[in-house]
């Protein structure tokens, strides 16, 4: 990714015609953008699940289909609205990718995903607070196996690689790609496509149609960091960084 991307801060001026999404913003201020997304992205996922569930009458299609708009529909807004503090990263494998691509530094990615990791979690706890449930719960929802592990590692890959691609050709177009390409993901991957190391163990602390096995997040956590890497390796081969 250059300068114009979602992943980090803009390390140098954009060129002539180049969009210029991102800023050089302070660092405590690019952290209480990353919390601000990740609260709200984490509320949006288990809460849009937990009113999904009360809903759909059972009908499990089409609570995941309300599920997986709601999902889209946030991550669009909180990415046009955060990518020009922080890039709008919102999830630890993307911070990584960026730190690997020398976007921003291995400092930066560490912060940036522990602060998604807690504010997450207190996002979900005022989902449940909303929604008058037990504030500490663990999920009891099994999702483990070689097909989820797999789905896993194929959701995050083509996150990554959608990421990649678009920032380097259409950077403009960041907000919708990463939204459409995880609706499509919610459907296409055995695993629903958590794709985010941060909202799997977030979701384990949460027993509602978003939650996660606590035993079962290790697998999905790996499966993620693998699918973010050839993502990335791939993303660098198919699109090079033009020559500053």
């Amino acid at each position: 990714m250059r300068s114009v991307h979602i992943a980090g801060p803009a390390r140098r001026v954009p060129r002539s015609g180049e969009p210029a999404l991102m800023t050089l913003a302070p660092l405590g201020r690019r952290a209480a953008a990353e919390a601000t997304g990740s609260f709200l992205l984490f509320a949006a996922v288990v809460g849009s699940g937990v009113m999904a569930e009360r809903l759909a009458g059972g009908n499990v299609a089409l609570a995941l289909l309300a599920n997986m708009a709601a999902t889209g529909a946030m991550l669009f807004v909180l990415i046009t609205m955060l990518a020009p503090v922080s890039g709008a990263q919102m999830n630890p494998a993307v911070s990584m990718v960026a730190a690997l691509r020398g976007d921003q530094s291995w400092r930066e990615a560490g912060l940036f995903a522990l602060t998604q990791l807690i504010a997450g979690i207190a996002g979900i706890l005022v989902v449940h607070a909303m929604f008058e449930m037990p504030l500490l719960e663990l999920s009891a929802k099994a999702r483990t196996g070689p097909g989820q592990w797999l789905g896993e590692f194929v959701g995050t890959f083509g996150l990554i690689l959608t990421i990649v691609g678009t920032a380097r050709h259409k950077p403009s177009w960041i907000a919708p790609a990463v939204a459409l390409y995880i609706s499509a993901a919610y459907w296409f991957t055995s695993s629903s496509s958590f794709a985010n190391p941060a909202i799997t163990a977030a979701r384990a602390l949460t027993n509602s149609f978003a939650g996660i096995a606590p035993t079962d997040v290790p697998g999905f956590v790996l499966a993620q960091l693998a699918g973010a890497l050839a993502g990335s390796a791939l993303g660098s081969y198919l699109f090079p960084k033009a020559p500053v």
